[in-house]
């Protein structure tokens, strides 16, 4: 069963609707489907392809130093490449999710809330003093 999902257009780089999570997990099963991908798409296997797409991501901040936010001094060919890496790293991400049966949005919105129980506005609020390698996202 094919799945129609609108996507920006390259004209006027408007997206036409927006993209949920559950069209992303559709659209990538059947993707897979159609290819016979099913076979060779594990959790480990997925895993692993994700953790090389983030090597990719990585690659292209690597020599950069600090970025200021919205990236003003990339080239438009630079964005579109991070846009690509990053799409990787969300599709594998997905996918992986779904073989694994695991509702990514509604795990994503409670760990927010875990995390905002953990980090409570009143002791974190403009104060940057906890250690960022104990740091959930």
């Amino acid at each position: 069963m094919e799945r129609e999902i609108e996507v920006p257009n390259p004209n006027n780089g408007q997206p036409c609707k927006s993209v949920t999570l559950e069209d992303l997990t559709g659209k990538m099963a059947d993707f897979a489907k159609e290819r016979d991908w099913d076979q060779f798409h594990s959790p480990r296997n997925l895993l692993l392809a994700l953790v090389g797409e983030v090597g990719e991501l990585s690659k292209i901040f690597q020599w950069k130093g600090e970025v200021p936010k919205g990236l003003p001094d990339w080239k438009e060919e630079e964005k579109l490449h991070l846009g690509e890496e990053l799409s990787d790293v969300l599709l594998y991400l997905v996918r992986l999710s779904d073989i694994c049966g695991v509702d990514l949005g509604k795990a994503a919105l409670r760990k927010m809330e875990l995390n905002a129980n953990k980090y409570p506005v009143k002791q974190c609020n403009g104060y940057n003093g906890y250690n960022t390698a104990e740091q959930d996202v």
